[in-house]
């Protein structure tokens, strides 16, 4: 059992040495843009029993450095059971979202919706996770006459949690991908995300959650990069 914890613990030590390696090398290699972005969430998740669960988030982005906003939006989603840790699930979103380029600038009305498709199952210490994700976005008052062409992309995410015993930050991360497909566009893979951080979890309350998120384009000339900071507190009602 000691000779399973340690080599636990040296696959994330390496994990993560391989994450910190990959960021930097892709800094090295970036021609485009770099950002720093800020997310903040703040939620409900409510349990109505084994099987079903909803949950509504208020999220507020700031991009450019921090220094203007990006979007905001409201969601609303739902999980299904269906099996043991696998579930399916269901969001709409109403997006706010800033548009500060070109000659027409202000805040655009955004309507997106997702169908997911998600299995999680442990290896020792390990939680190893899995998420397939199909997303359909298009911005509201605005006809495909006028060039709203919708946004459809697909997602596929790999997540790793590592529980250390008597330790209640336990590290987290993810990998994730993205497919668009979208009339007008350069479509197939468009960008990935690694993630890092962890959750605090306040008994009888709630977690709070706390992260680094690098993304970068993909099959571009010019890929622009994006650091995120994230903030989260999701109170829970079971």
């Amino acid at each position: 059992m000691k000779i399973n914890k340690t080599k636990n613990q040296l696959f994330f030590k390496l994990l993560v040495l391989n994450v910190i390696l990959f960021t930097n090398l892709n800094y090295a290699q970036t021609e485009g843009d770099t950002d720093w972005a800020s997310w903040n969430t703040i939620g409900v998740e409510y349990k109505l029993n084994k099987k079903w669960s909803f949950g509504l988030e208020e999220q507020f982005r700031l991009k450019e450095n921090f220094s203007e906003t990006d979007e905001f939006f409201t969601e609303l989603s739902a999980d299904y059971e269906l099996f043991n840790n696998f579930k399916l699930g269901a969001g709409i979103r109403y997006i706010r979202e800033n548009d500060n380029v070109g000659k027409v600038q202000g805040y655009e009305n955004h309507f997106r919706f997702q169908l997911d498709a998600s299995y999680k199952h442990d290896i020792n210490d390990f939680t190893i996770g899995y998420r397939l994700r199909y997303q359909n976005k298009n911005e509201l008052g605005v006809s495909y006459d006028e060039g709203d062409y919708v946004n459809q992309n697909v997602r596929f995410k790999t997540s790793v949690d590592y529980n250390i015993k008597n330790w209640r930050l336990d590290p987290k991360f993810s990998a994730e991908i993205f497919n668009q497909f979208q009339e007008g566009e350069e479509n197939g893979f468009n960008k990935y995300r690694l993630t890092f951080g962890t959750d605090y979890k306040i008994k009888n309350i709630g977690e709070v959650g706390v992260y680094y998120r690098f993304e970068k384009e993909l099959n571009v000339d010019v890929p622009d990069t994006k650091n995120i900071l994230g903030l989260s507190f999701i109170y829970k009602i079971k």
